[in-house]
């Protein structure tokens, strides 16, 4: 069943200060169709080679058509969204004989160009269709669109104009319909309150998309891989309290708000638990530039902020 919405601009209403700046959040457009994608309107033609493959990412009007060649045979679809605001990198989503497939290649931001995907460079393919990109079965295409997209049911893959792009409003507090119609009759229904949610139950939800501790301690990796899996990593520190809301995930980021990148902007966070950073040897602020270091995940031309808290020790091995 496709779940019915508001839409986040119903929301605007109310709640005008969250809305306006949520709406322009990375979350907000963590896919869009390519028709409106900011990325490939800037790049007409994006090329990359790996082997024998030639890749080409050509924008014409509102489409951008994606290729790939042996030098033999060539395969040609039209993408169809991007997942992937661009801060990091940027991979697209096309449909080659009513299946769903992931690019082979995205676009990454330290490149302004085209590399394989994270985690394609293991995966060698076996003929122009697996070289074109990697298959989605139904669950994969589930858990990335339910990611990235507002409520996305499988009814809403198999109608994919009925998609809200990205992740907003709706997507963490429910459906707003009943809430708005309620107003209308004097009895708004109530709304999901995540400030209600306790610090352990906070980082599970957050982990519906950036992975809970149980599915990484169960499934993995373990390795530096899972240091893009926040819930996983904080509760890995050595001060980690799933009791203590001094340390729940929206403590330090706003969600209705851009991740701020800035070191000092924690200082005052790592002070509400470690009342005096006095005892430090090194330093005083920008705690976490030490204390979270920002380490690239192989292939990603990106460095992640590893959430899990500690001491690092010069020389000293990733801690899984």
């Amino acid at each position: 069943m496709i779940l019915a919405l508001a839409g986040s601009s119903t929301c605007a209403a109310c709640h005008k200060v969250e809305y306006t700046s949520q709406i322009e959040t990375s979350m907000a457009h963590a896919m869009e169709p390519v028709a409106g994608c900011i990325i490939l309107k800037q790049h007409a033609v994006l090329t990359f080679r790996d082997g024998v493959y030639h890749y080409r990412i050509e924008r014409q009007g509102d489409q951008s058509l994606y290729s790939v060649t042996d030098g033999k045979n060539t395969v040609t679809v039209p993408l169809e969204y991007a997942f992937g605001l661009g801060k990091a990198g940027q991979t697209y989503v096309f449909e080659l004989d009513g299946k769903m497939y992931e690019s082979r290649v995205s676009f990454y931001a330290a490149l302004n160009g085209l590399d394989l995907t994270t985690g394609a460079a293991n995966l060698q393919p076996g003929n122009l269709r697996e070289a074109a990109g990697r298959l989605m079965d139904r669950r994969g295409a589930e858990d990335c669109f339910g990611c990235h997209s507002t409520s996305a049911t499988r009814e809403h893959l198999q109608n994919p104009e009925s998609l809200t792009p990205g992740v907003t409003c709706e997507h963490c507090h429910g459906s707003a319909l009943a809430h708005v119609e309620g107003f209308r009759q004097g009895k708004p229904a109530a709304m999901k309150n995540l400030s209600a949610l306790t610090t352990e139950e906070l980082s599970d939800f957050c982990g519906q998309c950036h992975r809970t501790w149980a599915q990484i301690a169960a499934d993995g990796p373990h390795d530096i891989n899972n240091v893009r899996f926040q819930p996983y990593r904080l509760a890995n520190s050595k001060c980690y309290d799933p009791s203590d809301k001094r340390i729940s995930c929206v403590v330090c980021h706003n969600v209705h708000q851009e991740v701020v990148g800035s070191d000092s902007f924690y200082d005052r966070k790592c002070l509400a638990c470690h009342a005096s950073a006095k005892h430090c040897a090194v330093s005083t602020q920008n705690c976490v530039s030490c204390h979270m270091p920002k380490l690239e995940l192989p292939g990603a031309h990106y460095k992640f902020t590893d959430h899990q808290i500690r001491i690092v020790r010069a020389n000293a091995s990733y801690p899984p």
